[in-house]
């Protein structure tokens, strides 16, 4: 902490807070959980929380599977396995109703065995040996939920974890295989090697029975930088270290370590760098001049690798966005490179022929109001090399699942039934008008018969930052806990979905349009769709409550603190809400390209006019003037950490805000959960919240 930190610290009569696990501030947070809870967990509650957990545990869920080899791998949860079961399967058996699965690792018996929980992160297989079976994998497992995880080798043949196997301690780490006996490791386990981000600063040559800082640094950024990122890349013909000098969130450079020797790949920083196999990838953020070739943000374009490197040329700039479109991902196939592209936020997909110059064709959809994603299923399966997963998803449209090859029409392979009556209920998209004039869209779920009176209940939802899209999406959980709830005079309740600056929905320019001093362009726009809604006689004031988590939660303390006239309440999640001190807190550091830097004096000047916590006394308004708020973290989230959302509380409370509660559960990270239950009491408890107050 410097001296200037420790100033800031001292000074503010609400630090005593940030001791995450201090017992003072434990027991206040214990006390304000209580209060929160007692009012709260009645019958209704536990009601609605039973129905949410019984759709997340559903048994006919989609089994979303990954294709390694022959074996399809999934993870999978429900009521008899709290803390999940790693397994796989055959495609054979994967289309039958009733799949018959091999059990890898039951984590609740693990548990059982070892005496302590582990929550599954995810895994990395060991590529086999030509034609051979894999053997060998690394679990990525977290002690509550948060983003450190202890890293496990586990062996597929015997089903166990490896005796005196690599087993590296809980950190924030990264690691993949290099060879059965050397991992890549990042990992920010000491001190020494962790950048102010709290991510890993080195990329090491970890060998079997080595300890990480034994293991040779192969890679290493300045630790004032966000991380270094890697992976071995074992595709056969294109072994290689791949690096990531992630300078700040939007700002890094990419390069490839190929025997030894290690190649830059030399672009503008903000121009996002992607490979695969002899292809390199370019995604720049803002406008590029290259080599007298001028390529536009958002725009994708496609070298070979090694010519990049020669010579620096470029293939061809394979799409270029418009007014109305934005690139939202893409997957190869063996021979061709599948798009996701919005046009005003409805999917489109394209095909690219690679090895026909790049041409293109137009993939057939037919609902605007659904989301369609695709990726490829197994791109060096060699009959099977251009298939492709294509999913299907729409607010009130169950997920169907669908396989299909390039150049032929996909099949339907699974499709969730129903988790709510969306009977009578329609999806529409509107235009509101922000501040300075910018058509800001939004999606809108109600009834078809919607009574125009200003008396629905209405949830929206936001988000707004770090080019995140916000694209329709069966959310089973909503519909059982929101949209299936009546008032006493039967009307159906509304949920919007806000497509505001911030996000991604109209590619980097969208983002960068509420970048640092331009925040309030966020926020201006939320509170136009709000306005808007009211203005149409979807709803007023008194029926509107908004809800959002991370840097939504940040959206939702400043129209808290900003716009309080707006909303009837409002619930706000795992939030930043302190921009002085954010930077100093679990890996705040990693954001100032966001949202600016509190240390500068010029940017402090801007960050204050969207820090919450201080434009409660920046900007006050009559105590009775606020929203219902309910703000809640988890003590467990070490990537924005509990403290911020402690502090906005606690002042609230202090400025005699009256309708104020904080929860505060210890598991869960920043996610908020660790298994169905925890998610459904946590989903529960901000739709019993908002529900009561604005019905």
């Amino acid at each position: 902490m410097t001296e200037h930190d420790s100033e800031v610290a001292s000074a503010d009569p609400y630090s005593w807070l940030e001791g995450i696990h201090d017992e003072t501030a434990l027991e206040w947070v214990r006390d304000q959980t209580q209060r929160t809870e007692s009012e709260l967990y009645d019958d209704s509650f536990h009601a609605t929380a039973e129905r949410i957990k019984t759709v997340l545990d559903a048994q006919d869920r989609i089994p979303m599977v990954t294709k390694r080899g022959d074996h399809y791998y999934n993870f999978w949860r429900d009521s008899a396995h709290r803390l999940g079961l790693w397994r796989r399967t055959t495609w054979n058996s994967y289309l039958s109703d009733d799949p018959q699965w091999e059990i890898l690792l039951d984590l609740d018996l693990h548990a059982q065995l070892e005496g302590h929980e582990w929550h599954f992160a995810g895994s990395a297989l060991l590529r086999p040996a030509a034609g051979g079976a894999y053997q060998r994998a690394l679990l990525r497992l977290s002690p509550d939920g948060g983003d450190q995880v202890r890293i496990r080798e586990f062996d597929l043949a015997s089903k166990s974890f490896v005796a005196g196997g690599f087993d590296l301690p809980v950190a924030k780490t990264q690691a993949s295989w290099i060879d059965h006996d050397t991992l890549l490791v990042g990992s920010a386990s000491s001190e020494q090697f962790t950048t102010r981000s709290t991510y890993a600063n080195t990329l090491r040559r970890l060998s079997r029975g080595m300890e990480i800082e034994e293991a040779p640094i192969l890679f290493q950024v300045d630790r004032e930088h966000v991380a270094a990122f890697g992976y071995f890349d074992s595709t056969p013909g294109f072994e290689r270290v791949v690096t990531t000098d992630a300078i700040d969130f939007y700002n890094s450079t990419a390069g490839v370590l190929i025997d030894g020797e290690h190649h830059l790949i030399d672009v503008p920083t903000d121009v996002q760098v992607s490979l695969h196999r002899q292809w390199v990838l370019f995604a720049p953020q803002t406008n590029w001049e290259h080599q007298g070739q001028k390529i536009a943000a958002g725009s994708l374009a496609i070298a070979r690798l090694d010519r990049f490197l020669e010579s620096g040329s470029i293939e061809k700039v394979l799409f270029v966005p418009d007014a109305h479109t934005a690139l939202e991902s893409l997957s190869f196939t063996a021979n061709y490179l599948l798009l996701t592209v919005l046009c005003d936020v409805a999917s489109q997909v394209r095909i690219i022929d690679l090895a026909d110059h790049f041409s293109q064709s137009d993939m057939p959809l037919k609902d605007p109001m659904l989301s369609v994603s695709v990726g490829a299923v197994d791109d060096e399966d060699p009959e099977h090399g251009d298939d492709y997963w294509m999913t299907i998803t729409g607010f009130i449209t169950p997920t169907t699942l669908l396989r299909g090859t390039v150049g032929s029409a996909a099949k339907v392979v699974k499709k969730s039934p129903d988790r709510f009556d969306a009977g009578g209920f329609e999806v529409t998209q509107h235009f509101a008008s922000s501040a300075d004039g910018t058509r800001v869209p939004y999606f809108q779920v109600a009834a078809s018969d919607l009574v125009h009176d200003g008396k629905n209940p209405v949830l929206m939802d936001g988000y707004g930052g770090f080019q995140h899209s916000m694209t329709p999406g069966y959310a089973a959980a909503m519909g059982t806990g929101w949209l299936s709830r009546r008032t006493v005079e039967g009307r159906k309740p509304v949920y919007v979905m806000a497509n505001i600056r911030g996000g991604g929905e109209y590619g980097p320019d969208w983002h960068r349009a509420a970048l640092r001093e331009k925040r309030h362009r966020a926020y201006e726009d939320f509170a136009a769709i709000a306005q808007d809604l009211v203005a149409r006689r979807v709803t007023s004031r008194a029926h509107l409550a908004a809800t959002g988590r991370s840097n939504g939660g940040l959206l939702m303390g400043n129209m808290i603190s900003g716009y309080p006239h707006l909303f009837g309440a409002i619930s706000c999640g795992v939030p930043l809400l302190d921009m002085q001190r954010y930077t100093q807190l679990a890996a705040g550091h990693s954001w100032i390209a966001e949202y600016g830097d509190p240390q500068v004096p010029g940017d402090w000047d801007f960050l204050r006019t969207f820090s919450p916590v201080h434009r409660l006394t920046d900007q006050p308004h009559p105590a009775n003037d606020y929203p219902a708020s309910l703000i809640w973290t988890t003590t467990s989230d070490d990537r924005v950490g509990p403290s911020q959302a402690r502090i906005m509380a606690a002042k609230m409370m202090d400025l005699g805000i009256a309708n104020v509660r904080y929860h505060e559960p210890q598991g869960g990270g920043h996610a908020g959960s660790t298994d169905n239950e925890s998610t459904a009491k946590m989903l529960a408890t901000s739709y019993e919240f908002l529900w009561r107050q604005v019905r």
